[in-house]
């Protein structure tokens, strides 16, 4: 099966759509979770586990927390921003782990 990168039009069709995007080969071995802050959009934790992902709307614990703008997110996953630009300029505000945060490339 190949997994194409859609092009999302909001936060919510993201996390509404990754499960079923994520390519598990590229997640095997990856166990963590990450808290999604999506200011105007809402907020998701994501849990990766071993190549499986689960998506929950709302809060809860996690070992990464991921802050942003919906503008600066989807940015970010249509790879039309730099992920560390965004950080170092503080439009990605990132919390918790920082070596989980960096193995986000995975999931998009």
């Amino acid at each position: 099966m190949r997994y194409a990168r859609a092009v999302v039009q909001s936060a919510r069709e993201f996390f509404e759509t990754l499960e079923s995007r994520v390519d598990p080969a590229k997640t095997a071995g990856l166990d963590a979770a990450y808290r999604f802050d999506i200011d105007g959009a809402g907020t998701w934790v994501v849990r990766v586990a071993n190549g499986s992902v689960h998506v929950n709307e709302g809060g809860g614990d996690a070992d990464t927390t991921i802050s942003a703008s919906e503008e600066q997110f989807l940015g970010l996953v249509r790879r039309e921003q730099n992920p560390m630009t965004a950080f170092m300029t503080g439009k990605l505000r990132v919390s918790g782990d920082m070596q989980a945060a960096m193995k986000l490339q995975k999931l998009f």
